[in-house]
Formats: structure tokens, sequence, C-alpha cells
């Protein structure tokens, strides 16, 4: 009985304790909070599409807001995501431009600010995400784009809350 009784002890403690250190991580890191929602991305037509044909396009204007808890510095990360209505792959329906768009988003912002540190430079961190969505938006959508600046008609959305 002792040697069972010691045994099932020593069995808590050797999958208690490795839990326990599990849980315990940097704490120099950032907490990535919210996700983009499909609904949340406002396109506006900014070209109507003849019907048939590639063409058309559409905009949208997003904005990511990041601090630093232990300075209260604070960004706001501007860029644009636009879109063809109609590419050579076929129409692109806004429902599923908006899907793609938040799908990017989210894994780019996910990506680089989960990696930051209290050290990462903001505005760094800004632009990894834009370089990075410049990359993955138009192999989603041929023909997309992701520019600095918003189109002057797209409605700005804000998202995001990251705290480093």
């Amino acid at each position: 009985m002792v040697g069972q009784a010691a045994r099932r002890r020593w069995l808590q403690v050797a999958v208690v304790l490795p839990l326990s250190m599990a849980c315990v991580g940097p704490t120099d890191r950032t907490r990535v909070t919210g996700r983009m929602l499909p609904g949340q991305i406002r396109f506006v037509t900014i070209v109507e599409a003849d019907p048939g044909e590639s063409g058309g396009w559409r905009a949208a204007c997003i904005h990511i807001r990041s601090s630093r808890d232990n300075t209260g510095q604070s960004i706001l990360c501007r860029f644009g995501i636009e879109t063809p209505i109609h590419n050579v792959e076929g129409p692109i329906s806004t429902p599923l431009a908006q899907r793609i768009a938040a799908d990017r988003i989210n894994e780019a912002t996910q990506s680089i600010f989960s990696a930051a540190t209290l050290e990462s430079p903001l505005g760094m961190l800004c632009e990894s995400v834009k370089a990075t969505l410049r990359t993955t938006v138009p192999a989603s959508i041929a023909g997309s784009r992701v520019p600095s600046e918003c189109h002057a008609r797209s409605v700005p959305v804000q998202f995001g809350d990251f705290n480093l």
C-alpha cells in the first residue's frame, strides 16, 4: 500500500510540474487580442465592372492600433486593401473579398505582433504587416494590391488592440 501511494504521489508531481512550467512563459511578448471579421471590412466600389469582362475595382481602408503598455506609446498602422471585382479567374464577390482580406490581415497581424517584444519598434511592426500583406493578398486574389494610403472614397475601419 505504501508503495502504491508513493507511486501515485510521484505521478501527480510528474504530471503537475511540467504543466505548471508550461504556463510560465516570456512576459515580454505581445498580447494579440481580437480578430477582424469579414463583415468589418467595408469595401466601396471605385470602378464598376463591365458584365462578363475583367475589370472593376473595390477598396477598403484598414487602421490597426498598437500600443506599448509600459510607455503609453501608440500608433495607428494605416493601409488600403484593393481588389478587382472581376479578374482573369472570374468574378469576385464582395463577401469573398471580405473573407480573404480578413483572413490575410488576421494571419499577418497574429504572426508579426505575436513575435514582437517590448523593444520592437511599433512603426517597423506596421511596415512588416504591410509587407506581408503585399505578398499574401495578391497571392489570394490575382490583381489585388495593398497600398500604403487608403483610397479617398474608402471608409476607415479600426482594428486591433495590440499591446506590447
